[in-house]
């Protein structure tokens, strides 16, 4: 069907560039992963003074190597530019204690990441990822809702929003979690179950997709997870995620409920699968 030139110059300029996008996919007979293999994902991860390397890092291999063949765009994204470490500040390990000092730990704060955006001036994003990581309950003790105010405002425009290990956390202080299943770190869960509204916490799972939220258990599960989000993102069959897994020689568990850690910290109400 043509349409008169009088309709299309009526439409918005962003609508029309929906339309387009979406008749040009439907025209060439492209799936979703076969256009997400085309175009450049705009990938943004959160960082705080705390945070958890692995959480950031684990993931980060992933997309680092899937760059290699497929266009990826990546921002940085915390409260001010410039380095934030990863070392523990000092924190309330539960509500009443008083602050522990983690300074007698090895501390990595020459291991930090140059944040290259504001939680203000952050580009747009595609897909989100939130680490968790003991700076988190600092961030609480203070006061600082900076990285649950970032979530609630951009979950409505990512395509994807990602959490690694108690990441989950600011997701549900964010509300996003609100009427959805998720899952967090096991160590940590009589904690960070006590976050949000309505919220199903899976007690035995490696990870939970609840539409386009992806929730992960603690640390290295970040990497199960991620494993699982892009051959969903960029297909089953893609080849490019099957050489990087291979370069980074790491056999992923692929069952999401795969979690003998909730055997292990004794979390109430599971039923664990302990096969991978």
């Amino acid at each position: 069907m043509v349409l008169p030139a009088r309709w299309w110059a009526s439409m918005p300029i962003a609508v029309l560039a929906c339309l387009s996008l979406a008749m040009l996919a439907q025209g060439q007979g492209t799936s979703e992963t076969e256009f997400n293999r085309r175009r450049t994902m705009s990938l943004g991860i959160v960082i705080f003074p705390g945070f958890e390397p692995l959480d950031v890092y684990g993931p980060l291999e992933m997309f680092f190597g899937m760059s290699f063949s497929r266009k990826i765009s990546l921002s940085f994204i915390a409260n001010e530019r410039g380095p934030v470490s990863s070392g523990y500040p000092p924190h309330r390990m539960a509500p009443g204690e008083p602050p522990m000092d983690m300074g007698h730990m090895i501390q990595p704060s020459g291991v930090a990441v140059v944040a290259t955006h504001t939680f203000a001036d952050a580009p747009a994003l595609d897909v989100l990822l939130v680490p968790g990581g003991l700076g988190d309950r600092a961030l609480e003790d203070a006061g600082d809702t900076s990285v649950e105010d970032f979530v609630a405002r951009r979950f409505p425009q990512v395509d994807y929003l990602l959490s690694t290990c108690t990441g989950a956390v600011f997701l549900a202080k964010a509300g996003v979690l609100n009427g959805r299943r998720a899952t967090t770190n096991k160590a940590a869960w009589n904690w960070a179950v006590t976050h949000g509204e309505n919220v199903t916490w899976v007690p035995a799972a490696r990870w939970v997709q609840d539409d386009k939220i992806w929730t992960s258990s603690g640390v290295s599960a970040g990497l199960d997870m991620t494993y699982a989000f892009l051959k969903h993102f960029y297909g089953e069959d893609d080849e490019v995620l099957e050489m990087v897994m291979n370069t980074i020689e790491y056999a992923p568990h692929t069952n999401p409920d795969w979690d003998p850690f909730s055997v292990v910290h004794n979390v109430s109400g599971r039923l664990p699968t302990l096969r991978g």
